[in-house]
């Protein structure tokens, strides 16, 4: 109950709400904010990989950087008489009996020769799949998935392998393989993996 009239008056004023302008600079601010966030999120969006995409990616690297660390790492060609017995990447005696390994494949090897398949690791220098040559197909020369040679079209995998000393390994006793795969949207995996001479000389 108001016992003066100044005192109504001032009660009255203090319950005002907002004005019509207050409200609308209040939405304009608002409707800014919101347009600049979904900018950002929808830059984001477009210029971030997809994930099923590096997924897919990285299982493709995975397995073939697995399939080349596999296989034996000699200083003979594994077709040499001297393979399991050579001491030295030369020819002569304690070395191979013909054919030294080098890196690169030699002698008409490919991945997936029946009769000159790759059998070393450095074979697989410079070995690329792409579209361009029947696209990502697993050792025996089948696409994948099986039946599906469109796939994994947009995909490609190019392999490097060089002599790298890792600690106190030489150089010559040790190879660094890089596989490097893309995909669709700017989508690029690399892994690096090391493949060491011993027992001395890495049949197996």
């Amino acid at each position: 109950m108001c016992t003066k009239s100044g005192d109504c008056k001032s009660r009255v004023s203090r319950q005002g709400g907002l004005s019509m302008i207050e409200l609308v600079v209040f939405i304009v601010i608002v409707s800014v904010s919101i347009a600049g966030i979904f900018l950002v999120l929808n830059k984001a969006t477009r210029t971030s990989a997809d994930p099923v995409a590096r997924k897919q990616a990285l299982a493709i690297a995975e397995s073939l950087l697995e399939e080349i660390e596999l296989m034996p790492f000699t200083f003979c060609d594994p077709n040499d008489a001297n393979v399991a017995t050579a001491t030295g990447a030369f020819v002569g005696a304690g070395g191979c009996a013909t054919t030294v390994e080098a890196i690169g494949p030699g002698g008409g090897e490919t991945r997936y020769s029946a009769t000159t398949p790759f059998d070393n690791v450095d074979d697989y220098h410079n070995f690329t799949m792409n579209s361009g040559n029947g696209g990502i197909k697993d050792i025996t020369n089948t696409s994948v998935p099986p039946g599906n040679p469109t796939a994994l079209n947009a995909y490609s995998a190019s392999v490097s392998v060089v002599q790298s000393a890792l600690g106190s390994i030489a150089a010559t006793e040790s190879l660094r393989v890089t596989v490097t795969v893309t995909g669709p949207g700017n989508t690029t995996v690399t892994l690096d993996g090391y493949r060491t001479r011993y027992a001395p000389n890495a049949t197996q």
